[in-house]
């Protein structure tokens, strides 16, 4: 089970630092390769990574209301903040926090449908305890 959240993190800072159809790019065509971009202390993930997760956001606003995709955008590529997105769109931080848990949710489902495994998985995973041994018998005794 992945960190989706963290996932989205990694991935913001990729989209932030390619700009991978977020709008336009700050080097005209023709200078791209000459130019070096400045270099970002935000940490990213690797590119086949990033287009995975790339593609999954896209279909988000494909599929979902627009609105999440922006709040997705704006939270994890631009930084903004939960509270400030609240204030800017008008609304309760609860209502934000919500639609943002249903995008991150929506996400993590295209990644698992797509049984995508990631370069960045064992640095992501959340780790499942498990129950302890007298209550695993218990639960086999009523079985």
């Amino acid at each position: 089970m992945r960190n989706i959240q963290r996932v989205l993190e990694l991935w913001g800072g990729w989209a932030a630092r390619d700009n991978h159809g977020l709008g336009w790019s700050p080097v005209a065509a023709g200078f791209k390769g000459l130019i070096t971009a400045p270099r970002s202390s935000r940490p990213c993930c690797c590119d086949d990574d990033g287009l995975v997760i790339d593609a999954c956001v896209a279909r988000l606003r494909q599929i979902r209301q627009t609105g999440e995709f922006d709040l997705v955008v704006a939270h994890y590529v631009y930084g903004a903040s939960k509270r400030t997105l609240a204030r800017l769109l008008k609304q309760d931080e609860k209502t934000v926090r919500v639609q943002l848990q249903v995008a991150e949710g929506f996400i993590d489902g295209c990644l698992s449908m797509l049984n995508a495994r990631l370069e960045m998985d064992p640095e992501v995973e959340i780790e499942i305890k498990k129950a302890p041994e007298h209550s695993r018998r218990r639960v086999a005794m009523f079985a």
